[in-house]
């Protein structure tokens, strides 16, 4: 928030730098602050007077007033669950929870100014995940019908969700509780069908290990890679599309029902027991000669986006200014931008407005839509 103070917060400035993926050192180099300087900055002992709080601003990318605000929670280590935790760096994690924190300044902005859907996501952490996605999806009064849009879906029932910025593209996706909200970050550089089953996975890690548990090895992110398949393809649908003993060219083409990838069908029709062990094996082969292990050639599936936020950003703008939002924070928009499915044009995020922050009973309620 921005604030007449020009006292240097030391946690504001420990998350830029991890945002930016910068050692002590590193950014010494780039600012031209000794390191132990800048050590004395993070713990306290020292502050920097206006000229290298704008110096320090510039070089992590961020307003001077953005340093100087309240202080700010980092999201904890231990809150989220990376896939292939062993194969990212320490900056990378820190990278993508950095990224991920600056969302959550937005949606406290958002929660403040709008009344938003109520989060409906059970916790259901001692059910197998086909169970668990079974009753997801009756609670959700989804039936066994295709699912045409899974960000939208998550929206109408309270999770927020928000995109990893490019720099954070060797990050999947994760998900968290944020004091009591369920949130999803998605990596958007990958295909349709990939960010569909990618948004259904994170949602699985928010049902099967709730806000108390944290998932963290190979068993949670295998279970929820079940419950989005379950989610996704639902037994009862597969079933009845005669899929037994499918070719990779019958899996092609059936896939576009769900929108999955090939592979994530492939891998159902084999969990489902109807695909033989060697049939699996041959299909998986002949897939992964024609590209589509790594991605999802000729996909006509579009990446999917935000509902919420779409209608937060048209309110505003009908109302003010989206400026307001990025002064509230201190972030401009071109990185706000990069959390937000890139859904603003950077041109209508400026201009001045009077409007003042609403009371709660008149903040406008959002309605969003979903169809099954």
């Amino acid at each position: 928030m921005t604030t007449a103070s020009t006292v240097l917060t030391p946690s504001r400035l420990a998350l830029a730098r991890k945002r930016r993926r910068l050692t002590l050192t590193r950014l010494a180099e780039v600012s031209g602050i000794s390191r132990i300087t800048l050590s004395g900055y993070e713990n306290s002992r020292a502050t920097p007077g206006p000229e290298g709080l704008a110096t320090l601003a510039d070089a992590l990318g961020v307003r001077p007033e953005f340093l100087v605000g309240s202080d700010l929670e980092e999201i904890p280590e231990g809150a989220v669950s990376f896939r292939a935790k062993s194969k990212l760096t320490v900056a990378q994690k820190d990278a993508a929870r950095g990224a991920g924190r600056y969302a959550l300044l937005l949606n406290e902005w958002i929660e403040d100014h709008f009344q938003l859907p109520t989060p409906d996501v059970p916790t259901l952490t001692n059910h197998d995940p086909e169970q668990a996605a079974e009753i997801v999806r009756a609670r959700w009064g989804l039936g066994r019908a295709a699912i045409p849009n899974v960000v939208h879906l998550l929206e109408a029932h309270g999770v927020r969700v928000f995109t990893l910025a490019e720099d954070c593209a060797d990050v999947d996706a994760y998900s968290l509780y944020w004091y009591g909200t369920p949130i999803v970050v998605l990596n958007t550089g990958k295909s349709g069908e990939r960010g569909r089953f990618d948004a259904a996975h994170e949602l699985g890690h928010l049902v099967l290990h709730g806000e108390q548990a944290t998932p963290h090895g190979p068993s949670s992110e295998n279970e929820a890679n079940r419950f989005a398949a379950a989610f996704l393809m639902p037994e009862a649908d597969v079933l009845s599309r005669g899929l037994q003993h499918a070719t990779a060219q019958r899996i092609l083409r059936d896939k576009q029902r769900w929108t999955v990838s090939a592979m994530a069908l492939t891998h159902r029709l084999h969990e489902l027991q109807l695909l033989t062990d060697w049939e699996y094996r041959s299909v998986c082969v002949h897939l992964s000669r024609r590209g589509y292990r790594r991605g999802e050639p000729d996909s006509a599936a579009t990446g999917e986006t935000s509902q919420l936020l779409q209608k937060v950003f048209k309110a505003v703008r009908e109302q003010g200014s989206l400026k307001d939002i990025a002064d509230h924070i201190s972030l401009d928009w071109e990185e706000l931008n990069r959390h937000v499915f890139g859904l603003v044009p950077l041109g209508l995020a400026g201009g001045r407005t009077e409007r003042s922050t609403p009371l709660e009973d008149d903040r406008p309620k959002l309605e969003l839509v979903t169809s099954n």
